[in-house]
């Protein structure tokens, strides 16, 4: 915690630098509510900030500290930009991903990272990325949770989507859909279970009430379809998490498994598969939806969109998912409640 606001220091990483990121940034920075709630430290290009704001008519004038400067008795008396190297800002155009700025991204995390770990800020929170760019620019991570999971050392994690209505809670993440049945074990989904149990916890101060979805259509239609993966991989880790005495139900069959009844009597969704879960998450939440890593030793949070390219520096980006984030990071670092 900040030790003169009292307030929670939640990094905020800039995104690609051609995307809406750097634009979420200077409106977080602006809004009362925000500052408010939080001492929110932008990690990222100064002077790519200072020609977002200009060309979409923000204000972009705020304290810079060099981000080689941090150590952890730096204090914040206000909204801050850390101006991290590496970045060519004169060549980024609006709208055009590249090495530069899958590199600069890549940077800004880092950075954010690295002052996690040395206590200069309580939590992360992360823009949007472009992966393509972050491939050009030879990053050997598919996205922000694995990127996380392996600076921290963590074995145990999870990538969930949280949103006051339902959550969705992912067995495997950014990998082909011919490689999913070979990434499944009981194992795997019983850590996926009790993650997003503890989170809910945390969150909403309660127990959470799981459902489990099928890989197949029909769940399998009792090995109809499929290789018998519910019966020889899912339901032993819903038995197990019953054992335990988890208020957990399925497997589901994944295309009734989001009706109202069911998402009225749902906290978290335990999902296969990447879509299997962000497609309903995000049809239904995504203003307000957050993605959240579990399993880490500090709060990292992140928005629910990507880079929108074809509104970059165009001022007319809609901040609600990163509010939504920052005041999930707040609340989990131990500020106001959400």
């Amino acid at each position: 915690m900040s030790k003169t606001s009292g307030k929670p220091r939640v990094a905020i990483t800039m995104g690609d630098p051609a995307g809406v990121g750097p634009e979420l940034c200077l409106r977080l920075l602006a809004n009362r509510e925000m500052t408010a709630l939080c001492t929110p430290v932008i990690f990222g290009s100064a002077e790519l900030l200072r020609r977002v704001g200009t060309a979409c008519e923000l204000k972009s004038d705020y304290p810079i500290l060099a981000a080689r400067s941090l150590e952890p008795s730096t204090e914040f008396d206000g909204p801050t930009i850390v101006d991290v190297e590496g970045l060519d800002s004169d060549a980024v155009v609006a709208a055009v991903v590249n090495r530069n700025t899958g590199q600069g991204s890549f940077d800004f995390i880092e950075a954010a990272i690295a002052s996690a770990k040395q206590g200069v800020v309580d939590a992360v929170v992360t823009g949007p990325i472009n992966k393509e760019a972050w491939d050009a620019a030879g990053v050997a991570f598919p996205g922000h949770t694995e990127l996380f999971a392996d600076r921290f050392d963590t074995g145990r994690f999870c990538m969930m989507m949280y949103a006051p209505d339902f959550s969705c809670s992912l067995v495997t993440t950014h990998i082909g859909y011919l490689d999913v049945p070979g990434e499944m074990t009981t194992e795997r989904i019983v850590e996926v279970i009790e993650l997003s149990a503890a989170a809910i916890e945390k969150i909403e101060g309660r127990d959470a009430a799981l459902t489990v979805l099928g890989l197949n259509p029909h769940a399998g239609e009792n090995g109809l379809f499929g290789n018998r993966e519910e019966e020889n991989i899912i339901v032993p880790a819903v038995d197990h998490a019953q054992k335990k005495g988890l208020r957990i139900v399925g497997p589901l069959p994944p295309d009734t498994g989001f009706l109202t009844k069911h998402r009225e009597q749902t906290d978290v969704y335990i999902c296969m598969y990447h879509d299997q879960g962000l497609i309903p998450f995000k049809a239904f939440n995504f203003d307000s939806g957050v993605n959240v890593t579990l399993g880490l030793p500090m709060v990292r949070t992140s928005v629910d969109h990507g880079t929108a390219l074809d509104i970059a520096w165009k001022g007319i980006a809609d901040p609600a998912s990163l509010y939504s984030a920052v005041r999930l990071a707040a609340k989990l670092a131990g500020g106001t409640k959400r």
